[in-house]
This record gives structure tokens, sequence and C-alpha cells, in this order.
């Protein structure tokens, strides 16, 4: 199953409050980063016997991204998310593949941008 086909499980925007950046001011005072998820898997088995132990919960999908993202410090966005991907693939075997979105809209760069995001793509080695 690649990330262009099959079925999906969404979840768009997670915010957290954590002190991730490269700068001693980043990690001081900390800010604002949103964190989405596209995870790909079959939800057949789920969805034709309304049974949510053949799937996956949305909740524990929040609760790995949250705490990882409050409860480590990285100093780039893109460990973050190598790492999040990391672990959702490694605590959901039905999950085949997965796409992390980190957000940083307040990164320390001195321009007017609504966001910088980074997306990694990982799935699981057959």
């Amino acid at each position: 199953m690649s990330p262009q086909t099959g079925d999906r499980i969404v979840v768009r925007k997670i915010a957290v409050f954590a002190y991730h950046g490269l700068y001693e001011e980043e990690a001081r005072l900390g800010q604002r980063f949103n964190i989405s998820l596209e995870c790909w898997l079959d939800l057949a088995p789920a969805g034709q016997g309304d049974n949510l132990a053949k799937g996956v919960s949305y909740a524990d999908l929040v609760s790995t991204v949250q705490e990882i993202a409050v409860g480590e410090r990285f100093r780039i966005i893109e460990a973050l998310g190598e790492r999040i991907a990391a672990t959702i693939l490694a605590q959901q075997p039905l999950i085949e593949a997965v796409a992390v979105t980190v957000e940083k809209p307040g990164a320390a760069i001195a321009a007017l941008f609504e966001t910088i995001e980074v997306t990694i793509h990982r799935s699981r080695a057959r």
C-alpha cells in the first residue's frame, strides 16, 4: 500500500507547545507546533465488522504524537517527524505507511510567512 493508494486515517493539526529548535531562546521559551498524520492501512476489516479492535485507535495516534512532541526535544523538526513516524510504525502493526507533517509557524526566520513545515513519508520494510 503506497501513500497514493488505499485506505487511510488522517489526523490534522495536533497542536502542542514544545521546545524544539536550534536556538537557545527556542529551548527556553518554547512555541506552538502543529503535527498532522496520514496513516495508510486496510480499513475493510474494521469497517465491515464495525470493530475498532480490527483497526487503529485515533486516540492512540494522538497520544503518541503528544508524548513524543512534548516529552522529547529535537533541534530540527525533521528529527521530530522521523521519531513520530518510526514510533507509529513500531506500535501499530496494521499501519503500512505513514506521513508525518510537522509545522513550525513561529520559526526563527527574519521574514513574514504563515508556517514552515516538513513532511516525512515512511513505510514498513517488506
